[in-house]
């Protein structure tokens, strides 16, 4: 049975609804999950024009688990925002709090088992902020609205290649205090189980260091050899296949290469600009440790090109696919029960 899969076209005023229409008449994309769509109609209505395509579904007003399980996409119809207060290229208020109620919602029924994971097209985070979430990006809300207290973080994937990191959405003058031995344990960890549950058996894990040449044996500092080389040997006692610190400057090029399946990084543009460089319209955002499958593309809303029909899908079915994968690989994981356990059949 393919999983059910939710599907949110994002900030009303970038350019998800676009991306969201295209990826909605992908006929891959279709036949890959049972697929329902949450937002508002008019923001698709609108959006469709814009595309030039109309997205085939079945409008309903409230979500079951009987009522996804049908061939058609059905569409939550949420009316979040009124027509009138959609501003194509701004963050706004108005966007913002429709994007938040329209993330409730999802987590909701998630967490409910009505969906077996979503993705979403791209949010503002400014925007979020003027529509009232307390907290710096949405993975931290995600986690605070499920009442989730464990460990998560941030995770981007092109292809085979997955990134996360020690310190994320702060200022860069806060991060040498943030390299904690704990910290880095728990990004690492997170790393291994995260890939885990996208299949992958033993994950290759490369760890960066924080300073230039890897510190130089301590000439650009001693964080390496006094916090991460230790946290790094500790992760290997817990039989984590991490390994590092390697520089910065180079440990994209083995990674990309195919030594490694992931790389933890120390702060935010020490990965994601490697990343971006290497696929920017490709990238996935996963939010990693959470009990539940989210992702997203990696690029933002990109006010700048809103309305003039040119904005990539692919990140957005990348983010879809992969979503699937690991709703279906938790399903799976589900149906057997914990290690040792006795199947029906059995």
């Amino acid at each position: 049975m393919r999983p059910k899969i939710g599907v949110f076209h994002g900030d009303p005023n970038g350019v998800g609804p676009e991306v969201t229409v295209k990826l909605l008449t992908d006929a891959e994309v279709r036949d890959r999950a049972r697929i329902v769509l949450v937002g508002d109609r008019r923001v698709l209505a609108m959006a469709e024009k814009v595309v030039g395509q109309e997205v085939s579904c079945r409008v309903v007003d409230r979500l079951d688990e009987a009522a996804a399980d049908g061939e058609d996409i059905l569409f939550l119809d949420l009316p979040t925002i009124d027509p009138s207060d959609v501003t194509p290229g701004e963050a706004t208020a108005a966007a913002g709090r429709a994007c938040l109620e329209t993330l409730r919602e999802m987590l909701r029924l998630t967490t409910a088992g009505t969906l077996d994971g979503f993705c979403f097209a791209p949010l503002n985070k400014y925007a979020l902020k003027l529509g009232g979430c307390p907290y710096e990006d949405e993975h931290v809300f995600f986690a605070r609205e499920i009442g989730f207290d464990g460990p998560f973080c941030e995770h981007n994937v092109l292809g085979d290649l997955w990134t996360t990191r020690v310190t994320s959405h702060i200022p860069l003058g806060d991060v040498v205090p943030l390299i904690t031995g704990e910290r880095i344990g728990v990004a690492i960890g997170l790393a291994h189980n995260t890939l885990g549950s996208a299949g992958f058996k033993a994950p290759r894990i490369a760890v960066a260091a924080l300073n230039p040449h890897a510190g130089d044996g301590g000439m650009f500092g001693r964080q390496e050899i006094d916090i991460i080389a230790p946290a790094v040997e500790r992760a290997r006692a817990r039989g984590i296949d991490a390994r590092g610190p390697f520089a910065p400057d180079t440990i994209f090029v083995k990674a990309s290469d195919g030594e490694f399946d992931a790389v933890v990084t120390m702060y935010h543009d020490q990965g994601q600009i490697a990343m971006k460089l290497m696929g920017f319209k490709r990238g996935v955002t996963v939010t990693g440790g959470l009990p539940i499958p989210v992702t997203t593309p990696a690029s933002g809303t990109a006010f700048d090109i809103v309305g003039q029909n040119i904005a990539s899908a692919e990140g957005l079915k990348q983010a879809f696919m992969l979503v699937s994968r690991m709703a279906e690989i938790r399903r799976a994981k589900a149906r057997a029960g914990p290690p040792g356990a006795k199947t029906a059949a059995e």
